[in-house]
């Protein structure tokens, strides 16, 4: 058992990390969604000329995909993390399999940062914002090569063994 884990410890890590930070924004809405309401109403009036009638709602829907997207992902993640660590691949294929998987936890932190930046930039300038597109293609490749790997891992190398 600690051998199948030490081989996916990264990408497990990253995926816990997604869980908690689903987790703890949930509990943060639910003590004190005031702080994140207040944080972008003091944004936008700091920065009007940056934003319309509709930025409020729209920049804290971002923070509410920040939670669902970590909730999310880090379960479908967790699972596939797992599958990785039972498979037959290799312990470095499992290694990197599980980093990529573990990756996919990068997107909600891409939804955080347009939350956190819009106010200040204005809603477009924070969806081109160079860091929340990093965020957003590195966990969106890392996913789908992890899962490319994994099911490959999975079906076509078993099917050779055969």
């Amino acid at each position: 058992m600690q051998q199948e884990l030490s081989n996916i410890r990264i990408g497990l890590a990253l995926v816990l990390l997604c869980l908690m930070m689903g987790i703890g924004m949930g509990i943060s809405f639910g003590v004190n969604e005031n702080l994140y309401q207040n944080f972008i109403s003091e944004g936008i009036a700091a920065h009007p000329e940056l934003h319309d009638a509709a930025s409020q709602g729209v920049i804290w829907r971002w923070a509410l995909r920040a939670h669902f997207h970590a909730a999310g992902i880090g379960a479908f993640a967790l699972g596939l993390v797992i599958l990785v660590a039972l498979s037959g691949m290799s312990d470095g294929r499992k290694r990197i399999t599980a980093l990529l998987v573990g990756l996919a936890g990068l997107y909600p932190m891409a939804w955080f940062v347009m939350f956190y930046l819009a106010p200040s930039l204005g809603r477009k300038a924070t969806r081109q914002h160079w860091l929340v597109e990093a965020l957003t293609y590195i966990s969106v490749g890392g996913l789908l090569l992890g899962m490319l790997s994994l099911l490959v891992g999975l079906f076509i190398r078993s099917r050779s063994r055969r």
